[in-house]
């Protein structure tokens, strides 16, 4: 006997909790706007960016950890996985720099009117920053201890620790083996934990997005309709402009891709996970004349290290909080997101609530005194993750064209014909 799986009724999907959350705050935030500034309105908001900003450290150790032991099986892989790897990094990096790039000359969040005490504590923050010799800034990086970076919660010492680990893993080759699946394990334990603080996420939303409102006021509703439709924006220039030109090199049309993945494009819109798809795209990508060895290392390792719609986010979310908080990064505190977004991305993709974790470490290391900050964003979250993930599919399924291509593997024919 067979049994079929039921859909679950719109609102018990957390999508639609979630939408109904913020919906309710925006209208609580415009007709109460004493209530919405009630402490324990307030609380809901910075209750759920706390409990975020609690699995921060645990979470950026095991994925880094994990993503240096991915590294180590691509390269016993051979030369498809150094390859891939590089055009990960390269794509990775002008998906950070034209996010960094548009908000600073778009600028969502000017005039936001931010809380006047968090502006001072941002300010201050970045003065003592910008007064630190570099030989401090680099000392402050190596924790007094191993364990003292988790327990302070420092982000950097904890990347610093993360890496050292992940290499000696790598060092230690298949006797690290049983280490390296414990951290495997020890991963999916921290996105259980993550999984059921999303549950609460619908009050979080509501929390913030009625506080936000009333506080600032309904003017507030266009600086975030604003970040909205900036991240759409860089998002489309760069599918089109940077993946266009890459597909163009490689010989083939970025439109016509996208229309040859349209279906496995509106799964991806549906669920709001880039990997809802991916046994559909391989397919079509084998039948697209891509090599089935390519498409089996690279489609999967995409997911990890290929994450370009993250990243754009995490750019322009860090930038328009900084905005709305009244403060001006510094281009070295710009160079640092690009540092940190490039290892806080990896191994994220596909889990609930990822991308507003990496925007969290990405802040904390930036500036921590941006992270109360994250409440502002969270609220319309959720009208982002369906974009991050559209262009992190479209990026992944580009990636194993492109490196079929590099490696002579492309059937041209099959891609000629199925393309047209």
């Amino acid at each position: 006997m067979t049994t079929t799986a039921v859909a679950k009724p719109l609102f018990k999907q957390l999508y639609i909790q979630v939408l109904i959350g913020i919906a309710l705050g925006a209208i609580v935030g415009i007709v109460y706007p004493g209530f919405a500034t009630n402490d324990w309105i307030k609380a809901l908001g910075d209750g759920f960016v706390k409990l975020i900003k609690m699995m921060i450290a645990p979470i950026i150790f095991c994925t880094v950890v994990s993503g240096i032991a991915h590294i180590q099986d691509a390269k016993q892989v051979g030369r498809v996985g150094i390859r891939a790897l590089i055009y990960f990094e390269i794509v990775s990096t002008f998906a950070l720099a034209i996010g960094l790039i548009v908000g600073n000359v778009i600028r969502p969040g000017q005039g936001f009117g931010a809380d006047a005490a968090n502006a001072e504590a941002v300010a201050k923050f970045a003065k003592q920053a910008g007064e630190m010799k570099p030989v401090e800034f680099v000392l402050g990086i190596i924790p007094d201890s191993l364990v003292g970076a988790f327990a302070k919660g420092d982000i950097l010492q904890v990347l610093l620790v993360a890496i050292l680990f992940g290499f000696a893993l790598m060092v230690l080759g298949e006797r690290g083996h049983a280490v390296r699946s414990f951290i495997d394990d020890v991963t999916h334990a921290v996105f259980g934990i993550i999984n059921i603080i999303m549950k609460i996420a619908p009050l979080g939303a509501f929390g913030a997005m009625a506080y936000t409102i009333g506080k600032f006021g309904p003017g507030a509703l266009g600086n975030l309709l604003g970040l909205i439709a900036t991240f759409y924006f860089t998002a489309i220039i760069f599918v089109v402009v940077v993946l266009g030109v890459i597909a163009k090199i490689a010989g083939f049309n970025i439109f016509k891709f996208i229309a040859y993945i349209k279906d496995e494009l509106l799964l991806v819109m549906g669920t709001s996970s880039s990997e809802s798809a991916l046994p559909q795209l391989m397919r079509k990508l084998e039948k697209l004349g891509c090599a089935k060895s390519v498409v089996g290392l690279v489609v999967p390792a995409g997911y990890s290290f290929n994450l370009d719609g993250t990243n754009i986010y995490m750019t322009l979310a860090t930038l328009f909080i900084a905005q709305a908080l009244g403060v001006d990064l510094t281009i070295g505190q710009q160079l640092t997101i690009l540092g940190v977004a490039m290892l806080t991305s990896k191994g994220a993709s596909g889990i609930t609530g990822a991308g507003f974790i990496t925007l969290a470490a990405t802040l904390s290391v930036v500036n921590p005194a941006l992270v109360p900050g994250m409440a502002i964003v969270f609220g319309i979250d959720k009208f982002m993750s369906e974009c991050r993930a559209l262009t992190n599919f479209t990026g992944n399924g580009v990636a194993a064209v492109v490196v079929s291509w590099w490696e002579g593997a492309l059937d041209r024919e099959a891609l000629d014909r199925e393309l047209s």
